[in-house]
């Protein structure tokens, strides 16, 4: 697509707030989201050769069903083919454009929806984690270092391990989010706009009743950073802070693959092998996973189970 062909388009729609329309579509979303959404205009922009997100989406909008289905068609085929992106990074970013025809379409700006389908997409999920070694092992390193970063670092640890929190759930607490009175913290779920309690079992208490003692009670994010921070200017940690954080733990104890949400991996699995143990249904270990589908901890129990590898034995054995 051409510079001249995109500017021949602008001048179709000079009545439609466009601007407004693309405000309005990145609104009253979750901050991680919104990010995801301009990523995701912005690479279609770029393939289009127009200098911004107003005018990629004036251009859009302004074709017939016909082109438009023509030219998201192309989209797709130079994301798959040209870039070799995975499917699902595709298909996110083609729910993208469909997203924002159905609200251009809703407000009455075009009368047709983008039909192009998703990539066929089967996705293998890796739930192996670190292992409990590899846990007690950074727990063990942070438990031996009392400086001020081990003990905030070690709740967070209880916070990812104990009650297996996501990275964003745990930089959004603030300190009024905690209630250890009540053994319990108010958190923001993935995909959800309103906080929900969750308890909190005795190490991770302890763990934050240790970390407070060091933080204050100052209202403000509950984990921040401590390179530069203030007690007057809390920076709340982020999730890339976070994630350097874990890293760098791991790389302390001789763990090479470890990310935040390895540690929730390890939470779940855990969390399955004690159900196992202790007779306890999987609807409840949902629960402590907050996972909206049961079907999701069907692929933690699969890995832990390792059932192709028990046939795989069986079978194998037939011939011996």
């Amino acid at each position: 697509m051409t510079n001249t062909l995109a500017k021949n388009q602008v001048n179709v729609l000079q009545t439609v707030g466009i601007e407004e329309l693309v405000k309005s579509f990145l609104s009253c979303r979750k901050l991680t989201t919104i990010e995801a959404y301009k990523r995701d205009l912005e690479e279609f922009r770029d393939f289009i050769k127009v200098e911004s997100l107003d005018l990629a989406a004036r251009h859009l909008i302004s074709l017939q069903q016909g082109p438009a289905n023509a030219l998201v068609l192309s989209y797709k085929i130079y994301l798959t083919d040209d870039l070799k992106l995975q499917s699902a990074t595709v298909n996110r970013r083609l729910a993208a454009l469909r997203s924002f025809v159905k609200l251009a379409r809703t407000l009455g700006l075009v009368a047709w929806e983008l039909e192009i389908q998703n990539v066929p997409h089967q996705s293998y999920r890796d739930v192996r984690g670190i292992g409990n070694e590899g846990v007690r092992a950074i727990f063990k390193y942070l438990e031996s270092r009392p400086d001020n970063k081990s003990v905030r670092d070690c709740a967070i640890f209880h916070l990812l391990f104990d009650i297996g929190l996501r990275r964003n759930e745990v930089c959004s607490i603030d300190l009024a989010d905690l209630n250890l009175n009540e053994a319990t913290v108010s958190i923001l779920g993935k995909g959800k706009t309103q906080k929900q309690f969750v308890t909190l079992p005795q190490p991770t208490i302890d763990a934050l009743k240790r970390w407070l003692e060091v933080r204050g009670l100052q209202d403000g994010p509950l984990f921040f950073r401590l390179d530069k921070a203030r007690s007057s200017d809390l920076k709340r940690l982020t999730g890339t802070g976070l994630y350097s954080i874990i890293k760098n733990l791991g790389r302390k104890v001789g763990i090479k693959r470890i990310t935040v949400h390895c540690l929730r991996h390890d939470a779940i699995n855990t969390a399955l092998k004690v159900a196992a143990e202790h007779n306890i249904g999987l609807d409840d270990v949902r629960k402590f996973s907050r996972h909206s589908d049961i079907k999701t901890l069907l692929i933690y129990k699969d890995e832990i189970e390792n059932a192709q590898a028990k046939i795989a034995s069986l079978v194998a054995g037939k011939i011996e």
